[in-house]
């Protein structure tokens, strides 16, 4: 079992991420904005973190950074869960530091199975 930090502000969003994931097998947790990710992150063992990227308090790209720039976090693999698919920006994320770019609305059929990809192998 797998333990994923889901961060959204969108409590519908955040929620269906989180069943769908559980359903799937995995523990999850949830955040509401960046600051909070980073909280939870460097408290809690995690396997993987889907970031979104429009949040208050702090954006999903700052998180990411402070995430990514610290050696006991570094490693987590943080995809960009987001619904500002313009052309390219899947490139930029990427560029940026993120693992990964998944579209929202997520697509609760094939949505853990896409997230297997980015877990670590047994």
């Amino acid at each position: 079992m797998s333990r994923i930090l889901v961060v959204d502000d969108n409590a519908m969003n955040l929620q269906l991420a989180c069943i769908t994931l559980e359903l799937a097998g995995h523990e999850t947790l949830g955040a509401s904005d960046g600051r909070n990710a980073i909280e939870i992150t460097e408290s809690e063992p995690l396997d993987l973190i889907l970031m979104d990227l429009r949040m208050p308090v702090m954006d999903g790209k700052h998180a990411m950074r402070h995430i990514k720039a610290n050696e006991l976090t570094r490693h987590i693999p943080i995809i960009a869960l987001t619904a500002s698919a313009m052309k390219g920006e899947r490139e930029l994320l990427l560029a940026s530091g993120f693992d990964g770019y998944i579209d929202k609305p997520i697509d609760v059929k094939s949505f853990a199975s896409t997230i297997a990809e980015f877990l670590p192998r047994p």
